[in-house]
């Protein structure tokens, strides 16, 4: 039944497995363009189920039973109510944090278990990631100790005590609320928790839900009712355009076609209609462009516009609408990382905000209490999106605001045969991804293995996935087809509980944690990684890192030779540039090994 079975590729895969790499990608490229990863529909079943019980079910249910406002079921009752908006971003966020949110179960190659998150979080001696350990005290060091575990407890547990407390009524403010202190202190702890690993911040999606927090906290001593609207409103608006303008970029036509493909209830004519001619050409068609810059850019840049500055309540209505229909078209894709309760959350907030509250009705932008509050606010909000876009390297592409806008930091892992066993030598709850299929789901091993070069094939529709694996083959040279490829996002779910297609989660900070723990040899473990495009230059800067020796090449490549190439490199390697490389070691070029 295609309810529980899932599509294939129409290929045997023991003999699948023999052919060369690119034409393998090739193969797997073209049946991705029809039928995405080919996942049973019981599967996006059970994600559908846990969005409206778990999530709109559990926190509806939350936060009405909770806040004085009728039941569940009242909605003309609380639906613009702010205590209502706060409990539902507080239980948004404990879920993320906790690890059922976004980034769960087997669309984030979450196999089996398929909860990350805590399993990781709550567990000493696994790897975390501080952002800043030279620089910040008390954060150095890669191990998670018991004081760790308790911070990110105290964290969640500081979530829910809010989430689940009675309303507060607040001096001079019209509506019951949150107490500010219960939105401080998990704001404190979130904090706290990220300087000391980075996963944890991110996981939380802290670049937008913190500075919620930081505003409801601020809400009767420093901001007014009014205040805090428009504050919000400014926050979710600035997510929007920053996340409008950083897809005004080459790569994100590509990343259209592949989201669309993988979306399991659209026709297979609108998949095809994505690409310029299957099987043969798999560059973005003109309707993938108008889905990318008119329906997609244009409209996430001017519709939030529209909702901030509109006095116009017929107008405003129509952008509400636009933007629901917009969130509610990335959840019905189910892109990989599934951030399903994010886009109906922001859904939710659309209609709150600018339909509950009005700005022709005193809530605009001109209605702030104090004329020094706007510049400050918007000068806090935009200073990330803006470094992260000029200096990428130095900002998470999460905190840029540029979500799913296929400029993004990214690394393929090459294994030599039987090195990737070792990781399962690293303190985690989950094995490596092959294993969870072969032992944990009972894949045959070809078929687990054809399963995992999906995700090869899925990166190598994206610009910067042909920029990687140019940089592989010029770098192993006939050691190309030998080697064990991984794309590193999936692998570094199975390592540190979760990832959002952040490259600088899995870049050569990650790789020397795991050095440190296993002891590769050279040659056993090699990484490609790539930093995101800065806005104003036209290319891509990389590095090759053998995990024994550290970085052994630097180089760049030009965006537009990558989105303009095939995803399997019918015509070669796209054309790099070599700024660095290590003098002693090369294996393409035939350079004497040396001892890490």
């Amino acid at each position: 039944m295609p309810f529980l079975t899932p599509d294939v590729p129409p290929v045997e895969p023991a003999e699948f497995l023999t052919r060369p790499r690119q034409e393998r990608i090739r193969v797997l490229a073209t049946f991705w363009s029809e039928y995405g990863f080919g996942t049973p529909k019981m599967v996006h079943t059970i994600y559908i189920v846990k969005l409206l019980v778990l999530y709109i079910g559990g926190g509806v249910a939350l936060a009405t039973l909770t806040s004085d406002v009728g039941g569940p079921l009242d909605v003309g009752q609380w639906w613009d109510q702010p205590v209502i908006y706060q409990k539902l971003v507080l239980w948004t966020v404990f879920l993320e944090l906790f690890g059922i949110g976004g980034t769960w179960g087997p669309l984030a190659a979450h196999f089996k278990p398929m909860t990350g998150g805590i399993s990781y979080w709550a567990r000493p001696d696994t790897i975390r990631l501080p952002p800043w350990p030279g620089k910040v005290p008390l954060t150095s060091g890669d191990n998670r100790t018991p004081f760790d575990v308790l911070l990110y407890l105290a964290c969640l547990g500081s979530l829910l005590y809010a989430a689940f407390a009675g309303p507060a009524t607040i001096d001079g403010i019209p509506f019951a609320m949150v107490d500010p202190v219960l939105m401080l202190v998990p704001a404190v702890l979130l904090v706290l928790c990220g300087l000391r690993d980075k996963t944890l911040f991110l996981a939380a999606r802290g670049e937008q839900y913190l500075p919620i927090l930081l505003v409801s906290s601020a809400v009767g001593s420093i901001l007014t009712f009014t205040d805090f609207i428009v504050a919000a409103k400014l926050i979710i608006v600035i997510v929007w355009v920053g996340a409008a303008i950083s897809k005004m970029n080459p790569h994100f036509e590509n990343v259209v076609p592949p989201m669309v493909s993988n979306a399991p209830f659209t026709p297979k004519w609108v998949k095809r209609a994505h690409y310029r001619s299957l099987p043969g050409d798999l560059k973005p068609s003109k309707v993938a462009w108008f889905m990318a810059h008119v329906l997609g850019t244009t409209a996430e840049l001017v519709v939030p516009l529209v909702l901030l500055f509109s006095t116009s309540w017929p107008l405003t209505l129509l952008a509400v609408g636009a933007m629901v229909l917009f969130h509610l078209f990335i959840t019905q894709t189910f892109p990989l990382a599934v951030p399903l309760e994010w886009n109906i959350l922001f859904a939710y907030i659309a209609v709150f905000l600018f339909a509950g509250h009005f700005a022709g009705d005193g809530y605009a932008i001109t209605d702030l209490s104090e004329p020094w509050l706007l510049p400050v606010l918007v000068v806090a909000l935009f200073f990330f999106p803006v470094l992260g876009n000029l200096r990428p390297d130095l900002v998470s592409f999460l905190p840029s605001m540029r979500q799913y806008a296929g400029n993004w930091a990214s690394a393929t892992w090459a294994f030599k045969p039987g090195a990737e066993a070792k990781l399962n030598q690293l303190k985690k709850p989950a094995k490596n991804q092959i294993d969870q299929l072969v032992d944990g789901m009972g894949y045959d091993p070809d078929v687990a293995e054809m399963t995992m070069q999906m995700t090869l094939s899925w990166r190598s529709m994206h610009s910067q996935g042909r920029g990687l694996f140019s940089v592989l083959q010029n770098y192993l040279g006939d050691e190309y087809e030998t080697y064990s490829l991984r794309e590193a996002e999936f692998c570094c779910n199975a390592i540190i509980g979760w990832n959002f297609g952040d490259g600088h989660l899995h870049d050569d900070q990650l790789i020397t944690a795991i050095q440190r723990r296993i002891g590769f040899e050279p040659g056993e473990f090699v990484v490609v990684w790539v930093e995101s495009q800065p806005i104003h230059k036209p290319t891509q800067a990389y590095f090759v890192m053998d995990a024994a020796l550290g970085i052994v090449e630097r180089g760049t490549w030009r965006v537009r030779d990558c989105v303009d190439a095939q995803p399997w490199l019918p015509d070669g390697p796209v054309p790099t540039e070599v700024t660095w490389r290590h003098p002693q070691y090369h294996p393409a070029l035939g350079s004497p090994e040396v001892t890490a």
